[in-house]
């Protein structure tokens, strides 16, 4: 349908001034950004205020003009790749929330799809929705028996702590279900660790949020100090990790490594282009490690074991990773609605973009179920960002890994941490390299 795109268009038209204030800057070369971004198509323009004006006068029942140009809003950025959204106010506080690890709801992760549904990306570890038996992959289509819209957003089971909310969901193999959930105020803890065996120590991220990098390190002399001695090894949990902030993947990951590239970025706009370095200084100075990934490990998680491997710190065990491998920016508006826009791609230190492939890891695991099916993946997303690496021909999701829950990965992982041969084998750059010529 012609109409959509050009009401859509013209809707981020209007957007754009209140973005420029946030990140105006004086001199010629803004100047001239600014009037080039000012240079838009006024035919189009004009054929959306025709069409607006008549939904306003028309539409059979009255419509708000804040409803049409959010709707609108939202529409454009689902348009462009699943990550990109447009926040109102309430959902671009919920987001803020996330990262800070403190909410009201449920504890689960959406992501909204079309049809329209909310599929879970993870339930939360301890949260309501897990203990409900909620799986990642499980689809939403009602909330209250209200069936999913688009206005719906991504937040809508966040609530009062103490009210209840019952969702039907639909699952691979299964006959629609409804689950009724009781929300709670969800104070996520994303580290935790353990001592697996004397020398051996568990460090499990469940998410990357502010203050996730410093409780890896006091994590790490937890375990120094419970172990005695200097520690033989130590496996870094990213099962079900949907990533996070960037930031406290890059910190931990320089923790463990005394030099070389951690991740480059690389988009349009001149300052999306990244590069983080190592310095010196490795809090377990070369004591082995191993990463274990699954299907539902993403963005953030793929950057840190993508920069512990490259470097030949640490090897990789478990299914193959789930394959975000893109950057989103966070952008405020004046009015507190908000955009997160997909601005750059990551890459590896070897040069690498994960984007839609993933990532293989070193020792392949299959769930105990050898029959289970292959989980969801970035590439099985409608309207995904084509990765760089990415087959065209490829069938969604044909390569996606699968989710490993329970210990016996754990053990599998730690065999391999005990095995002398487990330590990690240099590794030829990619064909392609484009950032790694240092």
């Amino acid at each position: 349908m012609r109409l959509r795109p050009l009401i859509l268009a013209a809707a981020l038209i209007f957007a754009l001034p209140a973005m420029a204030q946030q990140n105006a800057a004086p001199g010629p070369a803004a100047a001239m950004d600014e009037r080039r971004s000012r240079h838009v198509p006024l035919d189009e323009i004009r054929y959306f205020v025709s069409i607006y004006n008549a939904i306003r006068e028309a539409y059979v029942e009255p419509v708000a003009d804040k409803k049409l140009m959010h709707s609108a809003l939202r529409g454009l950025l689902l348009d462009l790749d699943p990550h990109s959204v447009y926040f109102d106010a309430q959902a671009a506080k919920d987001f803020n929330e996330d990262t800070i690890g403190a909410y009201e709801g449920v504890g689960v992760e959406l992501q909204q799809q079309p049809g329209p549904v909310l599929k879970i990306i993870a339930p939360l570890e301890g949260g309501p929705a897990e203990r409900a038996g909620l799986r990642s992959g499980d689809i939403i289509t009602a909330i209250d028996g209200q069936a999913i819209n688009d206005a719906t957003g991504s937040t809508p089971l966040r609530g009062v702590a103490g009210s209840e909310v019952k969702v039907t969901v639909q699952r691979e193999g299964r006959a629609p279900f409804e689950v009724s959930l009781k929300r709670e105020r969800i104070q996520l803890q994303s580290v935790r660790s353990r001592m697996l065996e004397p020398g051996f120590g568990y460090i499990r991220i469940s998410r990357f949020q502010t203050g996730t990098g410093e409780d890896f390190g006091k994590a790490l002399q937890t375990l120094q100090t419970q172990a005695g001695v200097p520690l033989k090894g130590v496996l870094i949990d990213l099962r079900g990790n949907p990533g996070g902030l960037l930031g406290p993947a890059v910190k931990i990951a320089d923790d463990l490594l005394d030099e070389g590239l951690i991740v480059s970025t690389r988009g349009r706009a001149p300052n999306s282009e990244i590069r983080n370095h190592a310095s010196p200084g490795d809090l377990l100075a070369g004591t082995p490690v191993m990463v274990l990934l699954d299907a539902g490990s993403a963005s953030a998680s793929e950057v840190l074991a993508a920069a512990l491997r490259d470097n030949r710190r640490a090897r990789i065990i478990g299914s193959r990773s789930f394959g975000k491998g893109s950057v989103q920016s966070f952008l405020p508006l004046p009015n507190g609605d908000a955009v997160k826009l997909t601005t750059a791609r990551y890459y590896t230190p070897s040069g690498r973009s994960i984007q839609g492939v993933g990532i293989e890891p070193d020792v392949v695991l299959l769930p105990e179920n050898e029959t289970a099916p292959s989980h969801y993946s970035e590439a099985s997303l409608p309207g995904h960002l084509q990765g760089e690496d990415e087959p065209e021909s490829k069938l969604a999701g044909e390569n996606a890994g699968h989710v490993l829950p329970g210990d016996a990965p754990i053990q599998a992982a730690l065999a391999e941490l005990k095995n002398p041969g487990s330590l990690p084998q240099p590794k030829a750059p990619h064909s392609e390299d484009k950032t790694a010529a240092e």
